[in-house]
């Protein structure tokens, strides 16, 4: 049994002394009602080797299992890694799961809840303490990989927990381009998800990641993400939830630390019946000639609630950033609440927002129908047009990939 080294005892303790801290926002979850075992799942040489159904559910959240057009591949079912990854052509890009990682690396620690603190919450405190793998993708200084790692997060066990701790590192001048599915067995509808991600853009380098989430009607789902992101480097994160959890509470952050760092969140969600979407995005300039954008569009149905926050500081001059949320309503019961923050710290920062929330304008919708759509095909090709993923500095075919992937959700949600 490999001993524990000194920095992991101390997060170990200092995980402990939180372990009841409940989140800032978002319904409290007690985590005892839920699994931490569940059973182990076999080692595959590909992804094809899955069953059906998983492999349709992972084909619904943006996962190839034919791996075509992919530098690597990553799968966790429940708490074991079936597959971890690179293609034998991309060598500059590794992929390995974060227990192997932790082995093979000591300065991994200078990475490990370096922009995710370990006492946020009791949710943090938790993955710390019952981690349960998680990936690690690394691209090599100067790469620059044309097709994206896809790595999926999928749960098999009713009632079980997940809490993989994820590192991604972009070196000096490399180019990353990464897709993640989380989702669930069909069978599956009740779970609690923790899922911490690290990222670190080094200088010069950029970070495309693309998360698409699927989730049971009964899940929990608490995401921590941070970002690091260095001189002259660009993190492009894209999130897209149209199967909703019960509850689900997200607030990445992206420290933009480097002079002309890039950071920019866009974010689809869909929300349905009873779920409670509070989702959110801040971006913190540190550094001169540093830029965010934070766009948000929230669609609701049924008697969901949607909370759509956005927070910019701009703590340098020569800083600029801006905030854009819209919100279309679809039902007289659901709610969306669209919370923009701006923060300006010092003299030579530029910050903006916008913000909107409606319904379907009557006039739109008569237009449709007047050129053959029926009212319900009317109201899908609106909802489309108004999802649409169209995020600045994507690769063609990465921006190809979303959209498929965006079609196929949006089509099973309507």
């Amino acid at each position: 049994m490999s001993k524990i080294p000194k920095w992991r005892k101390e997060l170990a303790k200092l995980a402990w002394e939180v372990k009841d801290k409940p989140a800032k926002l978002g319904p409290d979850i007690d985590i005892q009602k839920f699994k931490s075992s569940t059973p182990e799942r076999e080692v595959l040489s590909s992804l094809t080797e899955l069953s059906e159904e998983v492999k349709e559910s992972a084909a619904a959240v943006g996962i190839s299992p034919q791996e075509r057009e992919r530098s690597g591949s990553f799968f966790q079912y429940d708490q074991s890694v079936v597959l971890a990854c690179a293609r034998k052509e991309t060598p500059e890009v590794e992929v390995c799961s974060t227990s192997e990682a932790l082995k093979k690396y000591d300065w991994l620690s200078d990475y490990w809840w370096k922009v995710v603190p370990v006492d946020m919450d009791k949710y943090t405190a938790f993955a710390e303490t019952n981690q349960h793998h998680g990936y690690f993708i690394r691209s090599k200084p100067g790469a620059r990989s044309i097709f994206p790692v896809q790595a999926c997060l999928f749960m098999g066990t009713q009632g079980s927990i997940q809490c993989p701790h994820n590192i991604i590192i972009a070196e000096e001048d490399s180019e990353l381009h990464i897709i993640t599915g989380c989702t669930t067995h069909p069978s599956v509808d009740s779970g609690l998800h923790i899922g911490v991600s690290e990222f670190y853009i080094k200088e010069g380098a950029t970070l495309t990641f693309t998360m698409i989430h699927g989730w049971g009607r009964d899940f929990e789902v608490r995401p921590r993400t941070g970002a690091m992101i260095e001189k002259g480097g660009t993190f492009l994160s894209t999130y897209i939830c149209f199967r909703p959890a019960k509850t689900l509470q997200m607030y990445p952050v992206a420290h933009c630390v480097g002079e002309k760092s890039t950071a920019r969140f866009h974010t689809l969600l869909h929300g349905m019946s009873g779920s409670l979407l509070d989702v959110g995005s801040r971006a913190i300039l540190k550094a001169k000639g540093s830029r965010a954008e934070i766009t948000t569009r929230a669609i609701g149905e049924g008697s969901s609630r949607i909370i759509a926050r956005g927070h910019l500081v701009g703590e340098m001059p020569e800083t600029k950033a801006h905030l854009d949320c819209r919100g279309l309503l679809l039902s007289e019961k659901a709610v969306i609440h669209s919370i923009p923050e701006l923060e300006g710290r010092v003299e030579g920062t530029d910050l903006s927002h916008e913000a909107t929330v409606g319904k379907i304008e009557e006039e739109q919708l008569y237009y449709l129908m007047s050129r053959g759509p029926n009212e319900e095909e009317a109201t899908g090709l609106i909802i489309k047009g108004f999802l649409d993923p169209e995020v600045p500095g994507l690769p063609d075919r990465l921006r190809m990939e979303i959209k498929k992937a965006v079609q196929l959700t949006t089509e099973k949600a309507l």
